[in-house]
C-alpha cells in the first residue's frame, strides 16, 4: 500500500471506526445494524456529500463518480473506505486514533484563533469537535474540552480528568503548543 501523506493519513486515523463500519457493511450490512442511524447523524451534522458518497459506494458504485462533490477531507475518507473494500489489510487501525504529535498543533492552532474571535476558527473547532464526538471514546472527551480550551482553560488536571493515556498525550501536545503561540 502506498504511504499516504501525513495529513490525510490524521484524516483517515480520525475517521477510522466510520471506514471499518462502513467496509464491513460492504460485505455484509447485516453485521452493522446501526450504520444508518450513524450515517442519518453525519448527515444531519453536515456531512451530507460525504454520506452521499457512502451510499454510493454501499450501493455497489466503485469509480470516480463516488467523489463527485466531495471536498478534500470526504474524498480521503471515501478513498480509504475504497481502498479497504479491495484491501482489508489497509485499513486503519480503528483503535490507534490519531496521533498525538501530528494532531497538536493544528488543534492549538485552531483552537488559538477561535480564542481570539476568529468566526471561520470557531466553525472548525465545531466541525473538528463533532467529528471526534462521533468517534466516540477518547475521542469524544478531547471533543468536549474544545469549549473550555477554547476559553482560556490550561489546566491539564482539569482537561485530562478521565482520560487514558493517549488522551493526555493528545492534550499535553495541544497545552504546549498553545504556550508557544500565546506567547508569541
Amino acid at each position: 500500500m502506498a504511504q499516504l501523506p501525513d495529513r490525510d493519513q490524521q484524516i483517515v486515523d480520525a475517521h477510522a471506526g466510520l471506514i471499518h463500519r462502513v467496509v464491513l457493511a460492504c460485505h455484509d450490512q447485516n453485521q452493522v445494524p446501526d450504520l444508518e442511524e450513524v450515517l442519518g447523524q453525519a448527515e444531519a451534522n453536515g456531512w451530507v456529500q460525504l454520506v452521499t458518497a457512502i451510499r454510493r459506494i454501499l450501493d455497489g458504485w466503485r469509480d470516480e463518480r463516488v467523489m463527485q462533490g466531495l471536498d478534500e477531507e470526504d474524498r480521503v475518507v471515501a478513498e480509504a473506505i475504497l481502498r479497504g473494500i479491495q484491501d482489508p489489510a489497509s485499513l486503519p487501525d480503528p483503535q490507534a486514533g490519531a496521533d498525538p504529535t501530528m494532531a497538536a498543533p493544528g488543534i492549538a492552532s485552531i483552537v488559538h484563533a477561535a480564542g481570539t474571535g476568529q468566526t471561520e476558527a470557531l466553525q472548525w473547532a465545531a466541525q473538528m469537535a463533532e467529528q471526534m464526538h462521533q468517534a466516540g471514546g477518547e475521542m469524544a472527551q478531547i471533543a468536549a474540552i474544545f469549549r473550555p480550551l477554547i476559553n482560556g482553560e490550561r489546566d491539564r488536571w482539569t482537561l485530562t480528568r478521565g482520560m487514558g493515556e493517549q488522551g493526555q498525550k493528545l492534550v499535553d501536545g495541544i497545552l504546549e503548543e498553545l504556550a508557544k503561540v500565546e506567547t508569541h
